[in-house]
């Protein structure tokens, strides 16, 4: 584990208020004049705070990851990139689960309001109250304390590949830290509007959990398919590693998504049956963080401008 990690983990691994976010800028733009670069922090919507450092216009490529810590949730969001109805169905029974514990809930309280004679109004306040709470806490809840595959991960890729990057090499490099991905992939929204024509035939990798699995999924966009050759060859499958890069039949919810040549990248789990998935984040039990995945990826990340 390299030095910044270990930083990371032990000072900065949660990033959810401002005062914690705000000392994670600090410590990046240190970084970042350490190593010779140009860093600004750019705003966006609903208070998101992007970290840019390089030049966007020169790049050819972008490398992207979303600093922001999500609350910490009872269940995990089990992700399946490559079979999406499976997905789909577990989004669907979380929300229907959560929302049927909190009915049950106001069902009680109701009784109990019409027992003691509160009245109609106390009823539906009750039920606004419980249903603004449970928002809240899907949003806004206590931040999840481990955080690293989701996405400290993707936070010291991104720092290790700025360090190893040879000074030569760098006008053809980016890297942007998006805020608010976790509320609704907002920081990203910002960054993709306010530079969509420097952006708009640009290669981007958005690294989002990549220290959990050991088979390394580059979801791409439609446009992103003319780079499918150049990805193959900079993340060649070795070892235990497996790479997939696939452009149709994927689905990968990340920041990716704003951008017509984005890449969504992930480290994934597979069943015996070939099954690919994503199954501890959001929770306390995101505590895998294997330096092999890190590794193999900031060397692919490294030689992929060279094959652009």
């Amino acid at each position: 584990m390299t030095e910044t990690t270990r930083e990371i983990f032990k000072k900065y691994q949660v990033r959810k208020n401002k005062k914690q976010k705000r000392a994670f800028i600090e410590y990046v733009n240190h970084l970042a004049s350490k190593w010779g670069y140009s860093a600004r922090v750019e705003k966006g919507m609903f208070g998101a705070r992007n970290i840019l450092i390089g030049d966007i216009s020169k790049a050819k490529v972008i490398y992207t990851a979303h600093y922001d810590t999500c609350p910490v949730l009872p269940f995990p969001n089990f992700i399946t990139p490559k079979c999406i109805a499976l997905y789909l169905l577990y989004q669907v029974g979380i929300i229907f689960g959560i929302f049927a514990a909190v009915a049950i809930c106001i069902g009680i309280l109701a009784f109990l309001a019409e027992a003691l004679n509160l009245g109609t109004d106390f009823t539906f306040w009750i039920t606004e109250l419980a249903y603004l709470g449970l928002l809240f806490l899907l949003l806004a809840g206590p931040a999840n304390k481990h955080t690293a595959n989701d996405n400290t991960s993707g936070v010291t890729l991104l720092i290790d590949i700025m360090r190893d990057l040879p000074e030569e090499e760098r006008d053809a490099v980016a890297f942007v830290f998006f805020d608010l991905e976790e509320m609704g992939l907002f920081g990203s929204m910002s960054f993709a509007r306010k530079h969509k024509r420097e952006i708009k035939d640009k290669l981007l990798l958005n690294f989002d959990c990549v220290s959990d699995g050991e088979n390394m999924l580059f979801a791409l966009r439609k446009k992103a398919k003319k780079y499918q050759t150049a990805i193959e060859t900079a993340f060649q499958a070795k070892g235990c590693f497996k790479v997939d890069v696939a452009h149709k039949g994927v689905f990968y919810p990340s920041d990716q998504m704003q951008f017509p040549c984005g890449v969504g990248v992930a480290a994934l789990r597979s069943t015996k049956g070939g099954l690919l998935y994503m199954n501890r984040i959001h929770t306390r039990r995101d505590v895998i963080y294997c330096e092999e995945n890190i590794d193999f990826l900031k060397i692919g990340a490294l030689e992929l401008p060279k094959l652009i």
